[in-house]
């Protein structure tokens, strides 16, 4: 029996790029005829025409299943809504804009069969895009680096292979702040990084434009380090000890020399700077008290509103046999 494997692909207003995704896709996989596919479109709640291409594909192509949930919950939901209607023995994650070629999906299998859990696609290069974009990027990645305590692999997107061990291990994970690169990286595994360039998308245009990046950006950062309560706590420390040597110093000055001259500046600036750290602090604490009441009204990451499974034999029977499995450990 040949190893099932499962590509993953989110779709949020993809209408003008997924029948060129289609072609790309299916001539890679029918080159590699020693497995069986099984293609998850999850479609995020587009509001243009996405669903029903996705259909059509559905009816030409009987490898796909078609995941429509009910509304837009965002990339990180809907990957693992693809993730939890995977059957394959390994599952692959891409985008449908073609940025990430399909054809680096053969040595993600070649790693995978040589012993790794995981193969993610590092970018050399990220044809398209800003300099801003590529700068504040590569300053995010060095930054995570250093405060969170996952290695997250620098300069890595979401497009790479798992392991079924990998997925089971992944889906776990049930918090509602999904920043899934840090998942990806928290469950471990042997992993192996394949380089590749970027390309600019085959069509349509971005969904993330500079304001939903910096929350991406917060996302991951308050998802897996305190580092910036810690700051907090230091530079109120530091600020404290300076304040008590600069208030003893005034005090002995005041005592054997007199001041005779107000020090109405020197006061306005530091109150106007001590509110400002204050202010700041308070919000970065909000940030992580809004994470924690999210959290704990423990609602469903997504709603599914229709769920077509793939038609080929072998997903179906794959289909059956983990209902009969999940069945049989109720």
């Amino acid at each position: 029996m040949k190893k099932l494997i499962s590509i993953v692909v989110p779709a949020y207003n993809e209408e003008q790029v997924l029948p060129l995704f289609h072609v790309r896709i299916d001539q890679v996989i029918t080159s590699l005829d020693c497995y069986d596919w099984e293609i998850v479109f999850v479609n995020d709640g587009s509001k243009d025409g996405t669903q029903r291409l996705i259909e059509e594909l559905q009816t030409r192509d009987p490898r796909i299943s078609s995941v429509n949930l009910s509304r837009n919950f965002g990339k990180e939901p809907a990957m693992t809504a693809g993730l939890e209607h995977a059957r394959g023995d390994a599952v692959v994650v891409i985008d449908a804009d073609l940025q990430d070629p399909p054809e680096l999906i053969e040595q993600f299998l070649q790693a995978w069969e040589d012993g790794f859990d995981i193969a993610y696609a590092v970018r050399t290069h990220r044809d398209g895009e800003t300099w801003l974009k590529k700068a504040t990027a590569a300053r995010f990645y060095r930054v995570m680096g250093k405060v969170s305590n996952v290695q997250i692999p620098a300069d890595t997107g979401d497009y790479r292979l798992m392991s079924r061990r990998t997925v089971d291990a992944l889906l776990k994970l049930r918090e509602h702040h999904r920043f899934m690169k840090g998942l990806f990286a928290w469950v471990g595994f042997p992993s192996k990084a394949i380089e590749y360039r970027r390309y600019p998308r085959a069509a349509g245009i971005t969904k993330f434009n500079y304001w939903k990046l910096w929350n991406f950006a917060l996302e991951g950062i308050t998802s897996f380090t305190i580092a910036p309560l810690k700051v907090a706590t230091y530079l109120g420390i530091l600020i404290s000890m300076f304040a008590f040597f600069a208030g003893t110093w005034i005090t002995l000055k005041t005592l054997l020399r007199g001041d005779p001259v107000p020090g109405y500046p020197t006061l306005i600036v530091t109150m106007l700077f001590l509110g400002g750290v204050q202010l700041l602090f308070i919000g970065i604490l909000g940030e992580y008290l809004g994470r924690i009441y999210n959290e704990t009204k423990n609602r469903p990451l997504y709603l599914v509103q229709q769920y077509r499974p793939a038609t080929s034999a072998t997903v179906a029977e794959r289909v059956q046999h983990q209902q009969l499995e999940h069945n049989r450990t109720q």
